[in-house]
């Protein structure tokens, strides 16, 4: 009777630990197929940009600068979506992201406001449509990226909780999953500076 009692308890045991693997890899899934959405979106926008840019060109001669600033923000940011989507585990690979998509970000906007001074290419039909485009864009990328940092906050929450914190590092998941945000935190968090 003991014995069949031992073995049941240790069939338990051992369904309840394969339980927690299995919950653990789940959720390690769900973040990385949450990352490859953020991937489509970014590279649909990426794809955009040099069309954008291309259509403002003519319109934009003295702000080559500008235009160039752009294009340089945009390859480095692919870049760094091609290194997160090797490994979207990788935190320094995901933090590289975010800020090569803060300083595209910054890049467009100074973008948009160089714009603001042409009339003529804001009337543009294919600026129109490119513009439309790029923030129905912007917006998917925005919901893609709440989706992942859902994702990874569900893992991380699952993982850093009793019991199957007693297993993670043992079955491999010793690091936390990172957030992505694009975003500078800190910069959100000042008042804005008003001077006349």
């Amino acid at each position: 009777m003991e014995t069949i009692i031992t073995l049941v308890v240790l069939a338990v045991a051992g369904f309840w630990i394969v339980s927690i693997y299995n919950k653990l890899v789940t959720y390690k899934n769900r973040f990385k197929n949450a990352f490859s959405q953020i991937e489509v979106q970014l590279k649909r926008r990426y794809d955009l940009i040099p069309n954008l840019v291309e259509t403002a060109k003519g319109y934009m001669e003295h702000e080559r600068e500008t235009l160039e600033a752009v294009i340089a923000a945009r390859n480095q940011a692919m870049a760094g979506l091609e290194a997160a989507a090797k490994d979207p585990t990788n935190a320094g690979a995901i933090k590289e992201l975010a800020s090569a998509e803060g300083i595209l970000g910054s890049a467009m906007g100074r973008l948009n406001v160089v714009m603001e001074a042409y009339p003529d290419l804001k009337a543009n039909q294919n600026m129109m449509q490119l513009s439309e485009e790029l923030t129905s864009t912007e917006n998917r990328v925005a919901f893609s990226r709440q989706a992942y940092n859902d994702q990874v906050t569900a893992y991380n929450t699952f993982k850093q909780t009793f019991p199957p914190v007693l297993f993670a590092n043992f079955f491999g998941h010793e690091a936390d999953a990172t957030l992505l945000e694009f975003e500078d935190s800190e910069a959100l968090q000042e008042a804005p500076k008003v001077a006349f």
